[in-house]
């Protein structure tokens, strides 16, 4: 059997309940139903961060973000960037012999040649690099030239280019990233997509945002019909996940709060709705599918099990790996798996007194956030959508003209504790009835911040 092929479908701030098959009807999403009725459901999977950058920046190269320096999704400070030290996947299976692309939304280093996706391992890319793009008004790179809106829906056009590569490659080993920037803000669908989703009586953000997961479908079912077509389903490793939890926010019309399976918390959260996340895998030449793995997994594992199923080897081996290769456990034998996983994030600098989580098997430590520490200021605002508007006002970083935002901490945040075996929505908290677990799970916590989180990468950032 020749190596498989890798496609690596990430949505973009997608929860549970928006796909079909698990919110009774809410969407109609048949072509993840159908991924999720062939492949592997992974019930316990895990982004590595509650938001864009640092999530993805973990999943390409296997080590949490910290480590790497991104830290969060601000790419015109330059906090989206994957330190040049780095490897990823695309590196790796680049240099073992695969066609390498990558197709949608990057969000790895918006700005500097060096850190573009075709300086990071992948010979083709077609998207843009920053946070979001318009849906409609659009501007993107196509393999080193600048693509304007023509008509098209931006989800369309990566649907399309997919099949293209999927074309140009099918005769021999490649790993496609499939980035979808749906159903990311802003909220844009396909001319009266959502009218059925308003008489069912959502309001007017969440049936626009029903109607862009639907097309995202659609694309996704497009793209899955064309391996079939090109006689590559059986040996092509698929996986579809979202970078991280559904985005929950607004007020009135424009409020995005919507099912997500009872999950607490969304998109910026360290609870479970911030940071479990959609997997499917399906493989039919490598796994049995139609089943279920409720072993935790986590982004930064996707990294050794890839390079494991490929047979690909580490570009820079001098790099600690955080993920665990799980190919055993995909495959149904018995194997362990790790029982301790962490999770910070917030605004600018990573703190590690709030917003903060641990598990230690089915036990979760929970930091809360600080209110102050998730904060943007109007500038980063402001800058943030001339990014994606006007990108050729920008051609660097900005650290000059917008310093590191200071802040005012209050004090103690208290810890809360929930088990997940019989609390997985993170209702009971039994800190007060677990001290001594409390005590020592955060004392870990600590030690692993303290161990990742890097000031001298990040002030590779600030100095560019």
């Amino acid at each position: 059997m020749s190596r498989p092929n890798i496609l690596q479908i990430v949505a973009d701030d997608l929860g549970f309940g928006d796909i079909g098959c698990f919110n009774f009807g809410m969407t109609e999403t048949p072509g993840l139903d159908s991924l999720y009725r062939d492949g592997i459901e992974l019930s316990q999977h895990y982004s590595a961060s509650p938001v864009c950058a640092p999530a993805r920046a973990a999943l390409l190269t296997g080590r949490y973000s910290h480590r790497t320096g991104a830290i969060d999704t601000l790419d015109g400070r330059g906090l989206d960037r994957i330190a040049t030290e780095e490897d990823t996947l695309a590196d790796c299976l680049a240099a073992s012999g695969y066609a390498t692309g990558l197709i949608g939304k990057w969000h790895s280093g918006a700005l500097a040649e060096e850190y573009h996706p075709t300086s990071r391992g992948f010979s083709e890319f077609v998207g843009f690099q920053g946070g979001w793009m318009d849906y409609w008004d659009w501007t993107i790179q196509k393999n080193g030239t600048t693509a304007r809106a023509d008509g098209r829906y931006l989800t369309d056009v990566w649907t399309d280019e997919a099949v293209d590569f999927l074309q140009a490659h099918s005769d021999e080993p490649f790993y496609l990233h499939l980035a979808y920037n749906a159903p990311h803000a802003p909220f844009q669908a396909p001319e009266g997509s959502e009218q059925k989703h308003l008489d069912r009586g959502n309001n007017p953000a969440v049936a626009v945002l029903y109607a862009m997961v639907e097309a995202m479908d659609a694309g996704i079912a497009r793209v899955l019909a064309e391996l079939d077509r090109l006689g590559l389903r059986d040996n092509t490793l698929v996986m579809f996940t979202s970078d991280n939890g559904p985005q929950m926010r607004g007020h009135g019309p424009q409020a995005t709060d919507r099912f997500n399976c009872g999950f607490r918390g969304s998109k910026g959260h360290t609870y479970e709705g911030g940071i479990r996340v959609p997997g499917i895998i399906r493989w039919p030449n490598g796994f049995e599918g139609g089943r279920r793995v409720d072993e935790m997994v986590h982004f930064t594992d996707w990294y050794p099990t890839i390079l494991a199923v490929t047979e690909a080897s580490t570009v820079n081996a001098s790099l600690f790996r955080d993920g665990e290769n799980m190919l055993p456990v995909l495959r149904g034998d018995a194997g362990s798996v790790p029982e301790q996983r962490f999770w910070q994030w917030n605004r600018y600098r990573p703190l590690g007194v709030c917003n903060a989580a641990m598990r230690d098997g089915h036990w979760k430590l929970v930091l809360p956030e600080i209110a102050s520490a998730m904060h943007v200021t109007p500038d980063d605002l402001e800058m943030d959508r001339a990014l994606r508007y006007e990108p050729e006002r920008f051609s660097h970083i900005l650290t000059d003209a917008l310093p590191p935002v200071p802040r005012v901490l209050p004090g103690e945040v208290r810890p809360e504790l929930y088990n997940l075996a019989v609390d997985p929505l993170e209702l009971n908290d039994l800190a007060e009835q677990e001290p001594q677990r409390v005590q020592a799970m955060r004392a870990q916590l600590e030690a692993w911040f303290n161990e990742v989180n890097r000031p001298e990468v990040e002030a590779i950032f600030m100095t560019t």
